[in-house]
């Protein structure tokens, strides 16, 4: 997917960057950059766009994003009201893949970091027993400097690169296209089916906000996405099906009009066609 570059500002004194703001604005465009980039939400919930991946963020989540992987945060509107009580806090870390030299990077003891960081170019949520410490880590950044910022980074990747099984977000068959044309084109047709998947989405409305034609938004959709809009739309909706049911907190049938579905037989349909199996035994499977 096409998507603007950002060049990041990097500090004299520091290696690499690290930051925490509540400005949701700030993550509120389709765009990619070099450095990798370490997210935690520590308050916020919205959808996210990470390459051909979409899913729901909440309070918590953390994810890693690999150089040069189209990302996009889109925050719930509650959080992006001006007098808004639940203020988001997020916390950001930018780094170089050899920020520390190649010669680091290519030490025997570092092959885990490394592979680590290849695979970081698929996206990776990380998984709920490495959370912990590793916000501890990105605090003890935010909150110190010199060589132990390097360190306190080290140890969140080594927790990170010896996990078991990484949550790989994006397909096997997505690839990166470093180009920032048609970059604005994207970033508003992704969010306005980010503020309308779960509602009726007008092509003709989207088609005119891009510029285009629904014919050829379509094509162009499709180009850049590898999947046509009718497929991704459904992928979406299932993907926050699932993120609901998992919740348990309505009845599946509410589940099937909150995520976007206009009838109980056709989310059936769908949602088994892309899981494999039905609402009811997906829930089950999971709790």
């Amino acid at each position: 997917m096409k998507a603007q570059l950002l060049h990041l500002n990097n500090h004299l004194t520091h290696s690499f960057n690290a930051r925490r703001d509540n400005t949701p604005q700030y993550h509120n465009i389709w765009h990619y950059h070099e450095e990798l980039e370490l997210i935690y939400f520590a308050e916020g919930a919205g959808t996210q766009f990470i390459g051909d991946s979409v899913r729901r963020f909440e309070s918590g989540d953390i994810t890693l994003v690999g150089s040069n992987l189209p990302h996009y945060w889109l925050f719930d509107e509650i959080y992006l009201k001006e007098d808004n009580p639940h203020a988001a806090d997020i916390r950001v870390l930018h780094f170089k893949e050899n920020f520390w030299g190649n010669e680091f990077t290519n030490l025997p003891e570092n092959k885990n970091i490394k592979d680590l960081i290849r695979i970081s170019k698929r996206g990776i949520a990380l998984s709920k027993a490495s959370k912990a410490e590793t916000i501890t880590h990105i605090d003890a950044i935010l909150d110190s400097a010199g060589t132990t910022r390097i360190i306190h980074l080290l140890q969140i990747l080594t927790s990170i690169a010896t996990e078991e099984q990484h949550d790989l977000l994006t397909s096997t068959g997505f690839t990166i296209q470093s180009q920032d044309q048609d970059a604005d084109r994207m970033r508003i047709a992704m969010h306005y089916i980010g503020e309308n998947y779960r509602d009726q989405i007008r092509l003709q409305e989207l088609a005119s906000l891009t510029g285009m034609t629904p014919n050829s938004f379509c094509r162009y959709f499709k180009s850049q996405i590898g999947k046509t809009l009718f497929q991704f739309l459904i992928e979406m909706r299932v993907k926050t099906a699932c993120n609901l049911l998992l919740e348990n907190k309505q009845t599946i049938k509410q589940i099937c009009f909150e995520s976007g579905f206009q009838n109980f037989s056709s989310f059936h349909k769908y949602f088994k066609n892309i899981t494999g199996t039905t609402p009811l035994n997906y829930q089950k499977s999971k709790t």
